[in-house]
């Protein structure tokens, strides 16, 4: 009988490693499907326990997860309605407490223009008048109002006219008075005598002064005849 004899080494070719590795493969599949194989006496429900429920990267189930996000929501809204409520209620609180101060100082602004003096009315300008006989009348009216002696503009002046021609040193050297060394002088021809009894206060002590004049004449018109708008003539 021949002997045949092996070579010492015998070289694998790509395809004596492909063919091994399907072998292998196959010898796997086998084991696995022999083992994963139910029994005849499993039950549907063991085969319902069996099944693996998802689970999420944090080891939780996926449901257990988002019910705990749904958790963490619901208690940022909490957390936020409550801040919010709060703010509003501070809000609230600073808008009184200014509401408060402003009225404070209203009434501490009406106080103290309750204390503040007032003050005094400014007194009127006094009142000018031409240096002239219509200033002159004008003047002495003005007084006459004021102490209540009557007369009028147009009889001061037809008066005046007639005794004096408005002539305020005007002097009479000629009448009875004169010839009784109390002669009558200035606009209304006044006698020193009835100067001094009828001169209205606040006006010049002066006999030729044209204002005391005219005042004195008319106080005297007003005695007498009632009214220098009475006297037509010499009186």
């Amino acid at each position: 009988m021949p002997h045949f004899s092996l070579p010492r080494s015998v070289r694998l070719t790509r395809t004596h490693k492909v063919s091994a590795a399907l072998v292998a493969s196959a010898s796997c599949a086998a084991a696995l499907a022999m083992t994963a194989a139910p029994s005849n006496a499993a039950s549907p429900t063991a085969h319902a326990s069996a099944v693996v429920k998802p689970v999420s990267a944090n080891g939780l189930p996926v449901v257990a997860k988002e019910q705990a996000g749904a958790d963490a929501k619901e208690q940022d809204r909490t957390v936020a309605a409550s801040v919010s409520d709060g703010l509003k209620v501070t809000a609230v609180a600073e808008q009184g407490h200014a509401a408060q101060q402003a009225a404070n100082r209203s009434a501490e602004r009406t106080e103290i223009a309750k204390e503040a003096p007032k003050a005094a009315p400014k007194a009127a300008a006094p009142k000018k008048y031409a240096d002239n006989l219509d200033g002159w009348i004008r003047q002495s009216l003005d007084i006459m109002q004021s102490k209540g002696i009557p007369g009028s503009y147009e009889g001061l002046h037809r008066n005046i006219m007639r005794e004096s021609s408005g002539n305020p040193y005007a002097i009479n050297d000629w009448d009875i008075n004169a010839r009784n060394g109390i002669p009558s002088k200035g606009l209304l021809q006044v006698i020193q005598p009835t100067f001094d009894t009828y001169h209205v206060s606040g006006t010049a002590r002066n006999l030729y002064d044209p204002v005391a004049n005219i005042t004195a004449a008319a106080n005297y018109a007003a005695h007498r005849y009632g009214s220098i708008d009475n006297v037509n003539s010499a009186y």
